[in-house]
C-alpha cells in the first residue's frame, strides 16, 4: 500500500467496448495500492454508449465519478476537465482505449517520493508504422520549438502531483496538451522522472490522433505556445 491519495481519470471518446473493462480492472488494481482513490471518466461528447456505460459504473461504485461533455471538445479539453475535477494529492491519467497495463501504475508510484511528475515511455509501441513516424516527427518538432527533451511526449501514462499543477494554466484543446503540460511543469521547476511501460495494440474503436485535422490543430497550437515561450524569455 502507498500512503498517498490518488485521482485517476480516463479521457474517452466513443470507447464503449473499452471503458468498462479498463475501469473494473483499475478498481481491482487500486484496491491493492492505496486506501484513498477516485476514478473519473471524462466522456468527451461520445456518440456511442460510452456515456450510459460510464453512468452505470458510477452508480455501482462509489469511487467513480463521471464528467460529461455535451459535445466533443477535443483531447486537450478532456485532460483539462480531468485535472480540474481531480481532488486527491496525485493525479494519474491514461486513455480510455485500454492500450496500457493499468497495473504498471505501481512502477510510477515507486518514483513519487523523489519527483513531482512521473511519466511513462513506451518500450515498444504497438501502433501502426505511420503513427510511429508521426510521433517521432512530433517529438522532434516539440524539441525544436520548445526545447523540451522527453522520450515519449504523448505516452498517455502520466502521474503528476496535484500541487505541481497549481498555478499552471492549460489552453490546448487538441493533441498539444501533453507537451504543454510537460513544458509548463518544466518551466515551473518540477522534477520529472521517465519510466518504461508496456504498450498493447488497440483492440476496439478507432484512433483519431493521425487525422489531418488533428495534426493541423496541434501544429497551430505548437506555434502559439512557441510564441508565448519566446515572449516570456524576452522578458527575463
Amino acid at each position: 500500500m502507498y500512503e498517498i491519495s490518488l485521482s485517476v481519470f480516463f479521457p474517452c471518446y466513443n470507447e464503449e467496448k473499452n471503458i468498462e473493462g479498463l475501469v473494473l480492472e483499475t478498481v481491482q488494481v487500486l484496491n491493492d495500492l492505496t486506501e484513498k482513490y477516485e476514478i473519473l471518466i471524462i466522456n468527451d461528447g461520445s456518440t456511442d454508449n460510452t456515456g450510459p456505460i460510464a453512468d452505470r459504473l458510477s452508480h455501482r461504485h462509489e469511487n467513480i465519478r463521471i464528467i460529461h461533455h455535451e459535445t466533443n471538445r477535443g483531447y486537450g479539453a478532456a485532460l483539462i476537465s480531468g485535472f480540474a475535477n481531480s481532488v486527491n494529492d496525485w493525479i494519474f491519467f491514461t486513455d480510455g482505449d485500454n492500450q496500457f497495463f493499468i497495473k504498471e501504475i505501481a512502477l510510477l508510484l515507486e518514483e513519487t517520493r523523489a519527483h513531482d511528475a512521473v511519466i511513462g515511455f513506451r518500450q515498444e509501441r504497438k501502433d501502426p508504422w505511420f503513427r510511429k513516424i508521426y510521433a517521432n516527427t512530433w517529438n522532434l518538432l516539440v524539441r525544436l520549438f520548445l526545447d523540451l527533451r522527453i522520450k515519449d511526449l504523448n505516452c498517455a501514462f502520466k502521474l503528476i502531483k496535484k500541487k505541481s499543477m497549481e498555478g499552471i494554466s492549460l489552453s490546448s484543446s487538441g493533441a498539444l496538451i501533453s507537451a504543454e503540460i510537460l513544458f509548463k511543469l518544466k518551466l515551473s521547476g518540477a522534477n520529472i522522472s521517465e519510466v518504461a511501460v508496456s504498450h498493447k495494440p488497440r483492440l476496439y474503436g478507432e484512433q483519431s490522433g493521425g487525422s489531418p485535422k488533428v495534426i493541423l490543430k496541434a501544429l497551430l497550437e505548437l506555434f502559439r505556445l512557441h510564441r508565448e515561450y519566446k515572449l516570456l524569455a524576452s522578458k527575463q
